[in-house]
């Protein structure tokens, strides 16, 4: 069997933790920053779980973890 491609994209926008979960980054926080409040921009700074409807998906992008 040969050996299976990691889509690029995939590796770049996500990681897995140890459990199995994907992780990834907030969108919000690129541009347009000055309106924004302090608290709303660390809490965008921080990753989140990426929902579980998506995360086959995810996972099938990137076959090696």
């Amino acid at each position: 069997m040969p050996k299976l491609k990691t889509k690029k994209g995939a590796r770049k926008r996500f990681k897995l933790t140890k459990t199995g979960k994907v992780k990834r980054a907030k969108s919000g926080k690129r541009h347009i920053l000055t309106k924004k409040k302090r608290k709303r921009k660390r809490d965008l700074a921080k990753q989140t779980i990426v929902d579980k409807t998506f995360t086959k998906k995810i996972k099938e992008c990137l076959p090696y973890g």
